[in-house]
């Protein structure tokens, strides 16, 4: 018997690797939209964690592993009192932006939240900003957090255009990893080589899987998940600044790369093709798209897709807020991704449970008009029976266009469309909402709006006269850009 051993010869590193290595170290920033869209991006996401302090269950995870230690130079977690290493404060940053699923979205063959890494480059921002100070050099400038975020919305944004990590029951959070490891390590002062052996670690780490995010296992680690993520990307960063090694066929391995392991189930008819064709799909160069199209998630804390949903919802409420108990089927008109993440019968055991499931977030604006991250917790669930009632007597359809639609990248729409039916007969109009309020395609709409949910998210946290220096801080371009990261900190903590 004649035993083959393998060729031990060293490639270069994959080339998906090489091409987000480069662009992190090359990418000039120069759309004035994207900035100014990572601006409101910064603002909205920093509001996002102020609201989740609120909410105990968040707040449990937060703070150092070891009581009362002292970090020189540390970073900040807004509304509170913390001073973190990095990695932790990374994890305590991702955490609260991430809880109330109320942060930015970016939806295509792979969904996600490119402002999930906000966690990892805010926290090594405003530490390598104190250090500058304390060496007698000068701060870094939030514009620099601006250009982190738009590259960070790009790499994960582009990597999702076509790749569905979902199908293969892998979570979104892999490429928030990936992206916070390339613009960290970077942020940190790492060279190329430096920077592929990081993005190299990302990628060859063990990755969640969506088992969490799923009935009937749903449950609260989908609001830290990506805190996780964006975290373990400043460790790996500091771990090639090191001079740690990297993996170059991370991804290309036979047999043991990512492509391989992981990843290989969605290669056309299960087969694996030659190397040069088993690489990711990048449809877009990078450069800014990402940033410039991200959607806001405006008016409801509710996962992304159904938006529109609770938007006509809340339209039809006059309507039949006072006929709720003639109701004789409420049918939601919706497209794939929506039945496939957030359709779900049966009992719901949690609020993770209940933020991600389409009847329930339909359910309580036809009742009540509104909803909010209240309206998930158990004390509210318990109190109100009729939620469930009625959730039993919604209809989910798919309309092939929504589906298509949602996927053409002129449109990139998140349709849905509610009909209700009295047991009399008689039904209302079918409400149609094709784009939500923080689409691209209604921006000018949204503005107003964010500033309104910023404005209320710092008073759940801050005094007036802190919040209207936040507000002044973060209303002009310039002025945001400018500013050193470690003053904006220090407003933004207790």
């Amino acid at each position: 018997m004649t035993v083959t051993r393998e060729q031990n010869l060293r490639p270069e590193y994959d080339q998906v690797l090489q091409k987000i290595t480069d662009y992190v170290l090359s990418y000039k920033v120069a759309s004035k939209e994207a900035l100014r869209t990572a601006r409101l991006c910064l603002m909205d996401t920093l509001g996002c964690g102020l609201l989740a302090l609120r909410f105990p269950e968040c707040t449990k995870h937060l703070g150092p592993m070891v009581p009362g230690t002292m970090v020189p130079h540390g970073s900040r977690v807004p509304g509170t009192s913390f001073c973190l290493d990095p990695v932790k404060a990374a994890w305590d940053i991702g955490c609260i932006i991430r809880w109330l699923d109320y942060n930015d979205t970016w939806l295509a063959a792979e969904w996600g939240h490119p402002s999930d890494n906000l966690g990892g480059i805010l926290a090594v921002a405003d530490h390598i900003s104190q250090k500058r100070v304390a060496s007698g050099e000068a701060p870094l400038k939030v514009r620099a957090v601006l250009e982190a975020m738009i590259m960070a919305h790009e790499i994960q944004g582009v990597l999702a255009l076509e790749n569905s990590f979902n199908r293969v029951g892998l979570d979104h959070v892999v490429l928030v990893k990936v992206a916070s490891t390339a613009v960290v390590t970077k942020l940190m002062g790492g060279n190329r080589e430096q920077i592929l052996s990081a993005l190299s670690h990302a990628w060859v780490d063990g990755q969640a899987l969506r088992t969490y995010r799923h009935a009937p296992n749903a449950g609260s680690r989908k609001s830290w998940a990506a805190g996780d993520a964006t975290s373990r990307a400043v460790r790996l960063a500091d771990i090639a600044l090191r001079g740690e090694m990297g993996i170059p066929g991370a991804l290309t391995a036979p047999q043991w790369g990512f492509y391989d392991v992981s990843y290989s189930k969605t290669v056309k008819d299960q087969q694996l093709k030659a190397e040069s064709d088993r690489q990711f799909s990048l449809p877009e160069p990078f450069g800014s798209y990402v940033m410039e199209n991200i959607l806001f998630k405006v008016s409801y804390p509710a996962e992304f897709h159904a938006q529109t949903a609770v938007e006509a919802a809340v339209a039809l409420h006059p309507e039949v807020r006072d006929r709720v108990a003639e109701i004789d089927e409420v049918v939601i008109t919706t497209h794939e991704s929506a039945i496939r993440i957030i359709s779900k019968d049966g009992d719901l055991a949690n609020p993770a449970d209940r933020d991600h499931c389409l009847q329930y977030m339909v359910a309580v604006p036809l009742i009540f008009g509104e909803l909010s991250a209240e309206s998930y917790e158990d004390d509210f669930h318990a109190a109100h029976p009729e939620i469930d009632e009625l959730r039993a007597k919604i209809k989910v359809v798919e309309d092939d266009r929504y589906t298509r639609e949602y996927l053409e990248s002129d449109k990139r729409s998140i349709a849905n469309a509610i009909q209700i039916r009295f047991s009399d007969g008689s039904e209302t109009e079918k409400v149609v909402v094709e784009y939500p309020i923080g689409h691209r395609k209604r921006r000018k709409e949204s503005l107003p709006l964010l500033e309104k949910k910023f404005r209320a998210n710092l008073h759940s946290r801050f005094p007036g006269h802190r919040s209207e220096q936040l507000l002044a801080l973060f209303s002009k371009q310039a002025r945001l850009e400018e500013a050193a990261v470690h003053s904006m900190m220090d407003l933004l903590v207790i």
